[in-house]
């Protein structure tokens, strides 16, 4: 019996050593057709693209300045001393060359050229008798009675010679006194917008004296402060953009550049047509002065990751990786700015998402429009 139970052990042994190597086996089995499955590929980043592409990139001198009148006229009577019958227009109304702005009380001067009148009438008569007198004595002295001499004919030459300039200063006399009359109508010397009255209707006004301030022909300009470094690329005709302080925007053109330099602010002024009814004097406006339009590469700022000081834009390649490029930058348009050198055009670079990317990223390129993986 107890020969029996070793014989049984022994089986037992046996039969336990061989499951044990068929465990081993299979267990080595399974560990290496899994070393050799391939490696899972973890999900990239789902990116948005664009191709950089060449546009027109209008460049510029930004300058602040402020909105003057083109040229401003100071409107004032030419006649003194009388007294203000009637102001004809206010502060903004718009007048028309040769239109009676002010009138003055005439009635002082009118009398003055009736009496220049009579003057007048008074020397022409005693013109007519001088120039009668010598006449007769002419037709006298040419008969052979000698009743006249040389001495008589000269003296009524001379009176007919005085006659003639008497009647010359009296219409003199009078042409002044009717200008004088003209004069109290005080008129606009050009078309244009009046924007100061310092006239009110029954003061005694003054020869040269202030009564309106006028904006000619209603033309204002941008006098803008540029540095003397960049004077030398501003030229006549060039466009210019203009913000008001309001945020209107308003379009222009350079008419003129100083051909001086303020010692005091190294600066020169640049003088601006503005061509617009929003445009008022001594309005403050920022402007940029467009002195050349060249192509240009622009990214949204985006997309631009800046790293270690340096600016990085992220472009994707054909096998759904990215590539980190080192780009030199250029000046900011709205939300784009210029991309001067590290990209080549048609390249496409990470719209949205590059600040989490790193060079050789894989990533899952998404068509915004359809909402797909490219």
């Amino acid at each position: 019996m107890f020969m029996s139970f070793l014989r049984n052990r022994g089986r037992l042994t046996l039969v336990a050593g061989v499951v044990l190597v068929l465990g081993v086996g299979i267990f080595v089995m399974r560990s290496s057709a899994k070393d050799r499955s391939p490696p899972v590929t973890p999900p990239g980043m789902s990116v948005t693209t664009i191709a950089l592409q060449p546009i027109d990139l209008a460049r510029g001198i930004p300058a602040n300045g402020s909105v003057h009148p083109w040229q401003e006229i100071i409107i004032g009577p030419e006649v003194g001393g009388y007294r203000v019958a009637a102001v004809n227009v206010d502060v903004g109304d718009k007048v028309k060359r040769g239109q009676e702005l002010v009138r003055m009380s005439d009635v002082l001067l009118v009398s003055d050229v009736t009496s220049k009148k009579a003057n007048l009438q008074s020397a022409a008569a005693t013109l007519e008798n001088a120039a009668a007198a010598f006449r007769r004595a002419t037709s006298l002295s040419s008969s052979s009675s000698g009743a006249l001499s040389q001495a008589d004919l000269d003296k009524l030459r001379s009176d007919e010679l005085a006659a003639k300039a008497k009647v010359e200063v009296a219409r003199a006399d009078l042409d002044a006194a009717e200008l004088r009359v003209k004069y109290t109508h005080v008129t606009a010397p050009d078309d244009g917008v009046i924007f100061s009255r310092t006239v009110a209707v029954g003061q005694i006004a003054s020869v040269g004296g202030e009564m309106l301030r006028m904006v000619r022909q209603g033309r204002v300009e941008w006098r803008a402060e540029i540095p003397e470094a960049r004077m030398r690329d501003i030229r006549s005709g060039q466009p210019v953009r203009l913000t008001t302080a309001d945020g209107a925007l308003l379009e222009g053109k350079v008419r003129t550049v100083s051909p001086t330099i303020e010692s005091s602010t190294r600066s020169g002024i640049v003088y601006v047509d503005i061509a617009s009814a929003n445009a008022r004097p001594g309005m403050f406006a920022r402007g940029e002065i467009i002195v050349d339009n060249k192509p240009a590469q622009m990214a949204p700022i985006a997309s631009v990751v800046i790293q270690d000081g340096y600016s990085y834009l992220f472009v994707v390649t054909d096998h759904q990786t990215v590539q980190r490029r080192r780009v030199e930058t250029g000046i900011v348009k709205d939300n784009n700015i210029e991309i001067v050198s590290g990209i080549q055009p048609g390249e496409r670079i990470v719209e949205k998402g590059a600040g989490f990317l790193k060079d050789g990223d894989r990533v899952n390129v998404v068509i915004p429009d359809a909402g797909k993986a490219a």
